[in-house]
């Protein structure tokens, strides 16, 4: 703990150097022929670079990146920002906004994994009357008895200590077919009256009820290994200061775009990056967030903030802000221990980031992470980028739509030559996708962020102004998992805002072309028609491959496949991976 304070404490000198450095480079004033040349420089430093594999080469190459986007924005904020009718001023103005808001994250995502953590799982005491005791939480409210069962019996085959864990099944839809089998399976059974505050409400009734030192949580359709709280509880035993290890949310099931698209299996699922890179890079700043499930939670630290947070409805991220203000830790493992069902359907997936994105915007605004007592700075940051991240949509909307504002409307945005544009906008837009291609490798690739984003984007929209209006608004859902389909269709419901939008943007495209070949214009102009035709054509193309994953395939098995090889003898721990 002491090395991992030294090394924040050594991040954050690096990080105040680096700001005053990357002022002084982004106020360098140059003509627009010298921009283009740093332009070309720093791209081929990038190419030279990017062939090392060390992780101080992953931080330079992101100060570059940095130091080209505070060209672009500085050049943008104080040489671009000329208007000359009201469209002109509302659109403009939308616009730089986004692009603020698109740098603020760049930033934050780049300190947020600057240098994830690997952290290790260690053992537990070597006597075995020594290990705490666990009670094990399985929350369930509409689930099938199908998928809820083998959660159920996984649990209950936990390798520890039979007189130290015992499993709970959380049934809020009060069924008498979960009492029975609760019984027959000898976990225990746990209702209320009522279903208030949803997951959380149900998991403080329980609290009330058991007595374990630690709590285990799992969503009813995730299946853990054998040795989950043995891995898990070596940190917790030994740190006494820990309130919680949380560990991925590993599916074996596939996510909507890897069902629904050709190429969807060959990518890594939405939900690796998160779980792959962002949480390891929060472990590094200690401020690992609980994600609900495949977690252990001490019940001290819980008691300590009166129970799992209520106030949104990311009741767990929020819990984990609540510790952390009350100085606990939190741990990651990044290693597999429990697998569960993806979201099957676009719209069912459209509907859980939904109650995310208005989670994180509650927190937002009930409980800014970057105010208040209790946080690090390093804490502080990544929750604000979290908190943040989920007002894309309005933003990505804008950059689909923005080249419009000149091909329907005639309206110039951006109060700048073509080529100026090109010179600041291009080394920007390369060095910020190229180092994060770098920095998230395996985890995800990068045109398939663009994918995930605009499938969600429309839909978010309207949650996004309702959240930052009336941020109490908004329910508690439960995802659908477990499903089958009998015939394949296209789920207009899922995308039909893109839809119109892909419309429009092409209606656009058609505008820009008819431009270009019919009309008599100045070289300006024509370059002006090229560059947002351009630009349509990219966004119409993002538009075309979000719709594409409406298209719902046919599925008739009830339960997923899943690839399964053999250790070898020599593999020292199973759940590790060989």
């Amino acid at each position: 703990m002491r090395e991992a304070f030294s090394n924040q404490v050594s991040g954050m000198i690096c990080l105040f150097v680096g700001v005053a450095m990357l002022a002084s480079i982004a106020t360098v004033p140059l003509s627009v022929g010298q921009q283009a040349a740093v332009g070309i420089s720093t791209a081929v430093l990038f190419l030279v670079a990017n062939r090392f594999e060390d992780r101080r080469v992953t931080i330079f190459l992101g100060i570059l990146s940095l130091a080209m986007s505070a060209r672009y924005i500085y050049w943008r904020a104080t040489e671009t920002l000329t208007f000359t009718t009201t469209p002109q001023l509302i659109l403009g103005s939308l616009l730089v906004i986004s692009e603020f808001y698109a740098v603020v994250v760049l930033v934050l995502g780049y300190f947020q994994t600057a240098w994830p953590l690997n952290r290790k799982p260690v053992p537990l005491p070597d006597n075995p009357d020594d290990w705490p005791t666990v009670d094990v939480y399985i929350p369930t409210y509409n689930e099938s008895m199908s998928v809820v069962r083998a959660t159920v019996l996984a649990c209950r085959a936990l390798d520890y200590p039979a007189d130290k864990f015992r499993v709970y099944i959380l049934d809020d839809g009060k069924r008498e077919e979960f009492r029975r089998f609760a019984a027959e399976a000898g976990v225990g059974y746990i209702i209320r009256n009522n279903n208030k505050h949803a997951k959380a409400g149900n998991l403080n009734h329980a609290m009330t009820i058991t007595k374990g030192e630690f709590i285990a949580i799992f969503d009813c359709d995730h299946i853990p290994v054998r040795a989950f709280l043995q891995v898990t509880m070596g940190w917790l035993a030994r740190e006494k200061k820990l309130a919680m290890v949380q560990t991925p949310h590993h599916f074996y099931s596939p996510d909507p775009f890897q069902r629904n698209l050709a190429a969807g299996m060959r990518v890594p699922p939405e939900g690796n990056l998160f779980y792959g890179l962002l949480q390891d890079g929060n472990d590094y700043w200690d401020g690992t967030f609980f994600c609900g499930s495949c977690a252990v939670i001490r019940r001290e630290a819980l008691m300590s903030i009166g129970g799992f947070a209520t106030e949104t409805v990311t009741e767990d991220a929020h819990t984990m802000l609540k510790l952390h203000r009350k100085g606990w830790s939190s741990a990651y493992l990044r290693v597999p221990l429990a697998a569960g069902l993806a979201t099957e359907r676009l719209i069912l997936h459209i509907g859980q980031r939904i109650r995310w994105a208005r989670g994180m915007m509650q927190i937002s605004r009930i409980d800014f992470p970057l105010f208040g007592p209790g946080l690090a700075i390093g804490q502080r940051l990544c929750y604000l980028n979290a908190a943040l991240h989920f007002y894309f949509a309005i933003p990505r909307v804008i950059f689909l739509t923005s080249p419009l504002a000149y091909l329907l409307l005639g309206q110039n945005m951006i109060a700048a030559s073509p080529l100026a544009i090109l010179a600041y906008a291009m080394p920007h837009i390369f060095h910020s996708v190229a180092t994060a291609s770098r920095n998230q490798r395996s985890w995800r690739h990068s045109f398939w962020s663009e994918i995930y984003e605009t499938s969600l984007a429309l839909f978010l929209v309207r949650v996004t102004i309702a959240t930052l209006i009336n941020p109490r608004a908004g329910k508690f859902n439960v995802t659908d998992k477990g499903g089958t389909l009998a015939r394949g269709f296209f789920d207009l419901r899922a995308v039909y805002p893109n839809m119109i939008c892909a419309a429009v943007v092409g209606l656009g495209i058609l505008r820009g072309l008819y431009g270009l070949v019919f009309e008599k214009t100045t070289t300006l102009v024509f370059q002006a028609l090229l560059l947002n035709t351009i630009w349509a054509t990219i966004s119409l193309l993002i538009l075309l491959a979000a719709l594409a994953v409406g298209r719902e395939r046919q599925q008739l098995r009830a339960r997923a496949r899943a690839y399964a090889s053999i250790c070898p003898p020599s593999c020292i721990s199973r759940t590790a991976g060989c």
